[in-house]
Formats: C-alpha cells, structure tokens, sequence
C-alpha cells in the first residue's frame, strides 16, 4: 500500500474537503452544490494555499461518470407520458423561456466580441435553470404546496428532455463547423427517430426482462442490472454519434416507466450523489480567479442578462401559457439562475473543443452568484406583482388577471379527431420500427447472407426475414382502429361521406404498407418496379388475412402497453394516483396539495376531530396515504400518524399556512442518547416513604415518573411479579426500569 495510485489521493483530499465545506453550507442553509464548487476550487490549481489534486485527467474521468449518473436519475425522474398528459401549457411555456434565453444569450455573447461557438454555447447554458436549486427554495420558504411551484416544477420537467435537444444541435453544430438550419433540422430528425425507436424498444424489452426475473433480482442484483443498462446505453449513444448524458438519460427515461423505478432511484441515489459530488468538484477545479478579474464586467452582465431575462421572458411565456400575471410573475422569478444543466453543457463544449477556456469559470461564478438570488428572486415576486399592477391600466390588468385557463383533453374532441390523432401516433410508432428492422437487415445481415450463400439465394432469404420481422408491425398500420369506439362512432352516423373518408384511412395506410414492402423487394430483386409493387400489395393482402399474423401482432401490443401502464397500474393499487377531479379545482382557485407527516409529530395518535384542520386552517382532507393503502375521505374518529401522506384540498394561503404549522409540530428532542438509555435500579421502601402503605396502582410510577416495576425482590433468585393490588410495605426492595433523569427524580422524591 506504499503505493497508492495517484487517484486515491486525489480522492481522498476532494471528498474529505468536500464533506468538511458541505457541512459548513448545510449549516448556512446553503446548496450543496455551491459547497462541491467550492470544495473544488480549493482542491484545484489556482489555490496555492492548500493541496492540490496532481491529476485532473482521473478526476475528469470520474466527473464524467458523474454525468452519467446525474442524467440518469434525471431520465428516472422523467416520463414521457407525463409530457402527453400536461397539456400545451407547460409546453408553451417551456419553449418560450429557452428559445428566448438562448437567442439573449448568444446576442449576448455577440456583444462581447466572442466567437460564434462561444456564444451559442452561452446561450444554451443560459436558457436552463437549475432544478436542483428551485427544489430546496421552494422547500426552505415552504412553497412547494403553492400553485404557482407545480407549474415552474412541470416546466422544468420540459426544460430537461429540451436540454437534451439543445445539447444534440449544439454538438451537431460544433461537429459540423456547419450552421445551415438544414443542418439542424437533419439533426433534430435523427435524433426524434432514434428516441422514438430507443423508447419503443426499450419499453418492450427491458420491463420484460424484469417482470420473466423479479423473483431472483434482489436489490443489489437491480443496482448492477440497471447500471449496466444505463451503461451499454451510454456506448451505444456514443456509437450513434451522441453524447453520453443522452443515452444515460434515455435509460433513465425507460426505466422511468417500468415497476422498479422507485427502488432504482432510491438504489442509484447514493452512488449518483458520490459521483455527482466528484463532478461538481471537479467544476470549481476550473475556477481560475485570474479569470474572473479579467473577465468581471461579462460575469456581472450575464447575472444580470439572467435575473432580467428570465423574470421577464420567464413571466412572459408563462401568460402565454395561460397563467394569471401574478402566478406567472412568481414563476419567472423562481427560474432565474443556472446550475448543473449549464455545467454539463460547458463540459460538453470543452470535451469537444470548441469553446474558449475562460468560459467555464464565467459560468460558475454567474451561477454562485445566481443561486444566492434566488430565494431573494421568488421573495421579490409578489412586490414586483403590486408595482405592475399599480402602474398598469385597469382594463389591461382585467386580461393579465385573468384565471388560468383549462386545457381541454382528447377525449372531449370529435371523433375525428381522436381517430385522425391515435392513427398518426399508430403509424409513426410502427414506421420507426420498420424502418430500424429494414435498416438493420439490410445493411448487416443481406451481405451476410450473401457471404454464406449464393448472391441470390441470400438476397432472398434476407428478403423473407425482413418481411417476416415486418409482418405484424405492417399489419397494425392497416388494420388497427378498424374496430375502434370511434371508428364505429362515425361509421353509424355516416355524415357528408364519412363511409368513403373511413375507406381512404384503411386505403391510405394499406399502401403505406405495401410501401414497405416495395422498397425490401426492389433493393434485392432485378424484376420490374411494377412487377414488384404488384407482389407488395399482394404480400400485404395476406398479412392481413393472416389470423398468425393477426394473434403475433396483438401479443406483441399487448406486451408493450403492460409495460407502459405497469408503473401506472401500481401507483393506482397503492393509492399514489392523484385523483381525476384534481384538475378541475384549479379552476376554481383551489388545488390538491401532498403533504407527508413527520416524524416527532405532536400531531401522533391524534384523531381528525382533536385535531379540526377544517375549522383552524380552512383546509379539507381528502385522503389519508399509509402503509401503501388510501383511506378516502376519513372519518372524525381516524387518527394521524408519523410517515402518513396527507391529501389536503384548499388555497395558496390556507395550504401555506397549513404546510407551516405541520412544521411547527414537530418535536424536537435535544437531549443526548445516553440520557435515553434505559437502566435497571433497585430502591428501598421505608415508613417514611410516600410510597409506603400504597398499591402499585396507586403509586403512578408510570404516570408521574416514566418508570415501570419489574419485580419485588422477596429473598430467593427470581423477582417477585407486581400485581396491581400489591401494597407497598417497610423494607421492600422494588427493582425498576426508566431512564438516567426519571429515576433519579423518583428516588429523590420516594426514598428517605
């Protein structure tokens, strides 16, 4: 062990600083992240004073690993239904918040007279704010409960797959040297198909996988199967010409969909906080204060492009949502800073080369000096809401004012509608699929087939295969929906030609099928284009004849929404489901609220009665969450308890206030553990003890000074078991159980 290498080291010195600086950050209530940075600058080559890490390449490399896991708990975290269910507003809001960063950012950076890399670069990094550091302010100031939290927390949602987009344009452009926007919609449309095909997959395969083997994956068998994925993912994005935050972020997102996700993040966490820890060290490793006071004004004018910026572009995208000019106001003040997203974009740019050195540590100075804003940001809201309106016409403030409008689903559509949508999702979803199969077969397995057999033959064959592996996807694009509610919907009513109009769908998507199968036959045959066409239409005709053919494609469907709805499926069994009214009380300026009970509650054993939530806070109980059960609607008589989750119905203030005082409650116990320890000690009743002449019963040991008889010592070896009834008499020796301080005050109040 005289040996060491040189990472241990460097190990050793960055996670015992970054333990000691954290600690002083949690005592300053301060994020741990900014206390990693820290950590790193010390640890880092422009701080003479104190040791320094001797190789930055290791500590690198492990930063990266970091990456990985951050993007992958993010992935876990994210869902893509999630998104489908949201509506436009989030979307909305989202994209104009990024979009119009990125553009003030990089006109911005412009200004400055840097390079065109670097100043896309800075857009991005400046469009993406921290969920980590909105997360603990909204905890610190107890905002989590307000509406206005739930919708920065849905958009941040966005900003995550968004960040994920921005970062692929950004590489294509820093690998292209290219800036055609043919460029980056070619990018863009890559990069949809290979997310549409790795989901798709991956929700069939993996979950499947899962669910065959559940009962030998144990915890620590999960822990490496998921890492694994996670992983091979990351090597295959690589292959695919991305980077490795997305295909660690892909995984994360399948996993998201799958049973186990829970017990995965909760798994994962650990090993993801130790790397992370090691990356964001390895961030203010990069701070060179050379830099910063060479560069001083642009640090001073990004944190000010982003606290204006966002307060208001972020408010305005959220009006263009649809939210009323103070939840909005609230909102965008809540988003201006940047954390961890713009690291792994600047880290992405200098891996790639392409943006100046000086960069980095600009970006974490603006984001240290933004995170200590931002509780000063959401604060500032509400005062910057009263100066608007003051200054602002009536008439105009009637329409900013107005309540949040509501999104109306699919289902409230015409049937038109919900047919024309599932078809397009239908036929997008099987296209990916078939042209992977396609690509994949004909671009690996046809030359081997030629290799192993003759030029034809193996044309052939690979020819059969492809279509064979086709076949079940091929017949859902033609024949699925036919039977559909609205299908059958529009069928009776036969309006303006509906007959005819249902036909071309069938019509339309039978030859998209056969087209399919055109391009197979023509790539590996010499026989006329026509001759070929012919032969796809046929094939496709007896596809859908096929019961086989028809039984394989339902198995398969089947298969992938089980895995889609299984974590769905199992929030319903346990109750973690919010219910379907939910949505319709934000009209009417009320929402569902979850509030999980702590520990040293004084508020434990405690019926609903005693309590009167209703008539001290204004608010209702809907629900009572515990031990995996929902108890709907609660009686008077039932009683709360530490670890249950609580699901409140009430307003902004009423859920403030109630939120407050469940804090409040909250026992704390400061004395020290060996005052809690439970000794054993004997006493010695005499005449002149008050305990003399009384029953056991009446002497209230336990009531009066926590303690509890366990015997009567009566002269042989066993104890004497106490009866209620037993008098205490002259030189009885009572053997009794209770804390240090319990008992001293017994005996100094009973023995004489």
């Amino acid at each position: 062990m005289e040996h060491l290498p040189k990472i241990i080291y460097d190990l050793a010195l960055i996670l015992v600083l970054a333990g000691a600086v954290t600690l002083i950050f949690k005592r300053l209530k301060q994020p741990l992240v900014l206390g990693y940075i820290v950590a790193g600058f010390l640890a880092g080559p422009h701080m003479p004073y104190m040791p320094t890490v001797s190789d930055l390449g290791s500590v690198e490399t492990w930063g990266n690993i970091g990456v990985i896991f951050l993007m992958f708990t993010l992935g876990i975290e994210f869902s893509f239904k999630k998104i489908m269910k949201m509506g436009s507003s989030p979307i909305i809001a989202a994209v104009t918040i990024i979009s119009a960063m990125s553009m003030l950012g990089s006109l911005l950076g412009h200004s400055f007279g840097w390079s065109r890399m670097d100043s896309l670069f800075l857009g991005g990094m400046l469009a993406m704010s921290s969920t980590t550091i909105i997360y603990k302010a909204f905890d610190d100031l107890g905002l989590r409960s307000q509406k206005f939290a739930t919708n920065v927390l849905s958009v941040l949602v966005l900003e995550d797959i968004l960040g994920i987009l921005l970062m692929v344009i950004l590489s294509t452009l820093a690998v292209s040297k290219d800036f055609d926007g043919m460029t980056v919609v070619d990018s863009l449309m890559r990069l949809l198909f290979y997310l549409a095909l790795l989901f798709l997959v991956g929700v069939f395969i993996v979950p499947l996988i899962l669910r065959k083997n559940r009962k030998w994956i144990g915890k620590e068998t999960l822990l490496v199967v998921s890492v694994g994925f996670c992983f091979a993912m990351v090597v295959l994005a690589v292959k695919l010409g991305y980077s490795a935050a997305f295909g660690a972020f892909m995984m994360g997102s399948i996993f998201a969909e799958t049973v186990e996700a829970e017990t995965i993040e909760k798994l994962v966490n650990p090993v993801k906080d130790l790397f992370g820890a090691v990356f964001f060290v390895s961030v203010g490793m990069l701070v060179d204060p050379a830099i910063l006071t060479q560069y001083w004004l642009p640090v001073m004018l990004i944190t000010l492009t982003i606290l204006i910026g966002q307060a208001v572009f972020g408010s305005f995208g959220f009006i263009l949502s649809g939210q009323s000019l103070k939840g909005a106001m609230q909102s965008g003040f809540s988003m201006a800073q940047i954390g961890e997203f713009a690291f792994i974009i600047a880290s992405l740019g200098m891996s790639l080369h392409v943006i100046s050195s000086f960069i980095y540590p600009i970006v974490v100075a603006v984001s240290v000096i933004t995170t200590f804003l931002t509780p000063y940001m959401i604060k500032s809201a509400p005062a910057a809401y009263g100066l608007v309106k003051k200054i602002t016409p009536a008439k105009i403030m009637v329409v900013l004012d107005k309540k949040p409008s509501q999104h109306k689903s699919e289902q409230t559509g015409s049937a038109w509608k919900r047919l024309i949508t599932a078809l397009l999702k239908q036929i997008a979803a099987y296209s990916i699929l078939c042209v992977a199969i396609t690509a994949i077969m004909l671009s690996f397995f046809l030359p081997f087939f030629r290799h192993t057999m003759s030029h034809w033959i193996g044309n052939a064959v690979c020819a059969v295969v492809t279509i064979a592996l086709l076949s079940p996807f091929l017949r859902a694009i033609v024949m699925r929906k036919n039977h559909s509610e609205e299908f059958r919907q529009i069928w009776r009513k036969n309006l303006r030609g509906s007959h005819f109009l249902l036909a071309m769908t069938i019509f339309v998507r039978y030859l998209l099928a056969s087209a399919y199968v055109y391009y197979i036959i023509n790539y590996v045959s010499p026989f006329a284009s026509w001759i070929h066409f012919a032969v796809a239409m046929i094939l496709v005709a007896l596809m859908m004849r096929s019961k086989r053919i028809k039984l394989y494609s339902i198995a398969i469907e089947r298969v992938f929404f089980q895995n889609l709805r299984s974590r769905d499926l199992q929030a319903v069994v346990h109750g973690k489901v919010k219910p379907l009214y939910a949505n319709h009380l934000l009209s009417r300026e009320i929402h569902i609220a979850d509030l999980d009970v702590p520990e040293n509650t004084a508020w434990a054993g405690k019926s609903l009665a005693e309590l009167d939530f209703s008539h001290k806070y204004g608010i209702m109980i809907s629900s009572i969450m515990r031990g995996g059960v929902r108890h709907n609607i609660p009686m008077a008589q039932m009683q709360v308890y530490p670890g249950d989750r609580l699901e409140v119905i009430g307003n902004d203030e009423q859920l403030k206030l109630f939120a407050s005082r469940m804090s409040e409650a909250v026992v704390h116990v400061d004395m020290a553990p060996e005052q809690r320890v439970m000794q054993l000690q004997c006493i010695s009743v005499s005449t002149s003890s008050p305990l003399f002449g009384k029953t056991v019963r009446d002497s209230r040991l336990r009531e009066d000074y926590r303690c509890m008889i366990v015997g009567f010592e009566e002269g042989s070896e066993a104890l004497g078991l106490p009866s209620a009834s037993r008098v205490f008499r002259d030189g009885d020796l009572v053997w009794l159980v209770g804390e240090k301080n319990s008992l001293r005050k017994l005996v100094s109040e009973n023995v004489k």
